[in-house]
């Protein structure tokens, strides 16, 4: 059952509290950053000493969780110009690194203008761009290469990123022309390889499994190809289990076997590098919304609630039921319609049969004017949906 009446009891005060602020019915998001400061602080606690965590902000770049989390991490991840440039206004006075597919001329000179740590390379066009660059500016470039390589037996996780034909990174059969490139481009300097195989990652053998055919494949390189000291970004991927938010990736089990496949493998002397995004941010954050009606319709109940996948594109993203809790209201309805120990469907106000977060689920009582409050919100949630369509009002932003 997803929706549980564990819910903590400064989420529950938060909720209450802005209620009482609004003149409409509640929609909003709540960002708990004690929260957030406790969970970075143990990820990083746990991490073995040779390996860097850095910050996917694609995962959720709002100001307020980059200052969370900047004393933790060892550096910010770019998708974009972009978040590039946004993650240079926030003065977080932490190395950025630029990745992702189809990077513009005018971006990778950004990258290069702003003396990025390194900028991941997805082709050998964007290797011949970065050169051409190097020179006509006389500044230097480092970067690492992003690779896609062959994993044998591993299993791809949910959402694979690579491991089969994919838009991402280099196949490992282009290596040797990438390598031919750098010397034309003398200001060029290769930092290290890029990995990121795998997302929505639970399982740790198994990525562990992948961190040794990392670990074994950038080694042999380093022996055919005679190259200098190198890094391996090992990418990110830890999944959360949005079907049983009590299993999501077991990152202190991963850390501790980590240290051990680091020994095994002789990898002690090597700068490794870890770049999580969803892992880090989805528990801190809350999407709440307000009950507006409560219906049947051919025998199924529906609750409607104030926002919608506009605002809270996840569970449609990610195509499953959203955990939830009902919080009831303070307020008495002045229309109550209240179902109790039914099965119903939430969802929000769009004109689309496609706006659920949840569908089918036993729920034990709900009326007018109650909270729907969905946990694991932190991560690929307002940042990633539709957010002008119906041109509905924005929800609420709640920092605490």
């Amino acid at each position: 059952m997803l929706n549980s009446p564990q819910l903590p009891a400064s989420i529950h005060q938060e909720i209450q509290q802005l209620a009482k602020q609004q003149t409409q019915p509640l929609c909003a998001y709540l960002y708990d950053l004690d929260a957030l400061e406790q969970h970075i602080k143990q990820m990083r606690h746990v991490l073995p000493k040779n390996v860097e965590l850095f910050y996917a902000a694609k995962a959720n770049p709002s100001a307020p969780i980059l200052r969370t989390l900047a004393p933790y991490v060892d550096g910010f991840e770019a998708a974009s110009g972009g978040e590039l440039t946004h993650l240079h206004q926030q003065q977080l006075n932490k190395p950025l690194i630029f990745g992702g597919p189809g990077k513009m001329l005018s971006e990778l000179e950004q990258a290069i203008e702003l003396d990025v740590d390194a900028i991941h390379v997805e082709s050998l066009t964007e290797l011949q761009r970065i050169g051409a660059l190097t020179q006509r500016l006389n500044r230097p470039a480092s970067i690492f290469l992003r690779m896609n390589i062959d994993i044998g037996d591993i299993t791809l996780s949910k959402l694979a990123m690579g491991g089969k034909p994919t838009p991402f990174g280099l196949d490992e059969g282009e290596l040797n022309n990438a390598l031919m490139y750098l010397r034309d481009f003398p200001l060029i300097k290769l930092k290290g390889f890029h990995f990121h195989l795998m997302s929505h990652q639970l399982e740790v053998d198994r990525h562990l499994a992948l961190m040794q055919r990392y670990f074994q494949v950038v080694k042999e390189w380093q022996k055919t190809f005679s190259l200098d000291e190198l890094i391996i970004n090992l990418g990110g991927g830890m999944g959360i289990n949005y079907q049983n938010p009590q299993q999501h990736f077991p990152w202190m089990e991963f850390c501790d076997k980590l240290e051990f496949l680091i020994a095994k493998e002789h990898m002690q002397d090597w700068k490794l590098r870890f770049e999580c995004g969803r892992y880090i941010t989805a528990p801190c954050g809350y999407y709440v919304m307000e009950v507006l009606d409560i219906k049947q319709n051919l025998g199924e109940n529906f609750v409607i609630a104030r926002g919608g996948t506009h605002h809270f594109r996840t569970p449609a993203a990610q195509n499953h039921d959203h955990p939830f809790v009902i919080l009831k209201s303070s307020k008495q309805p002045t229309i109550s319609h209240p179902i109790s120990y039914a099965t119903a469907t939430l969802v929000g106000q769009l004109c689309t049969p496609k706006d659920v977060m949840a569908r089918n689920q036993h729920i034990e009582q709900v009326d007018i004017g109650d909270y729907v409050v969905f946990t694991l919100a932190g991560a690929y949630a307002w940042n990633i949906s539709h957010q002008n369509f119906l041109m509905h009002e924005p929800p609420v932003f709640h920092y605490f």
